[in-house]
């Protein structure tokens, strides 16, 4: 992942309505949701909810799918282990992390 594409991810996800947007996608799974169910569930408006989505997809975390009249949207499970991989590569120099460790390192 590039240092843009993970700007970008984290600045989506840096909205509290987008962050809930897209954990509850994760928590829903591959089965996705419609913008009606997100509208219903999160009390976001559906015009607010509709940028906010619009957000997600730019950064490439959400995708969406068209089943018959509606559209499903689904959170990106290979971007978003992408966007955690990048964030935690390095960490503790590739040994396991341990808060006594981390904050003993001599970075």
């Amino acid at each position: 992942m590039e240092d843009q594409d993970v700007v970008r991810a984290l600045a989506a996800l840096a909205h509290p309505a987008r962050l809930q947007v897209f954990r509850a996608l994760v928590v829903c799974g591959r089965r996705g949701m419609t913008p009606g169910v997100m509208a219903e569930g999160s009390g976001i408006p559906s015009a607010t909810l509709s940028f906010h989505l619009k957000e997600l997809m730019n950064a490439r975390l959400v995708t969406q799918e068209r089943q018959s009249r509606n559209l499903v949207y689904r959170a990106s499970f290979d971007r978003m282990n992408a966007l955690l991989g990048y964030l935690t590569a390095n960490c503790c120099r590739g040994d396991e992390c341990l808060d006594d460790k981390a904050a003993a390192c001599k970075c």
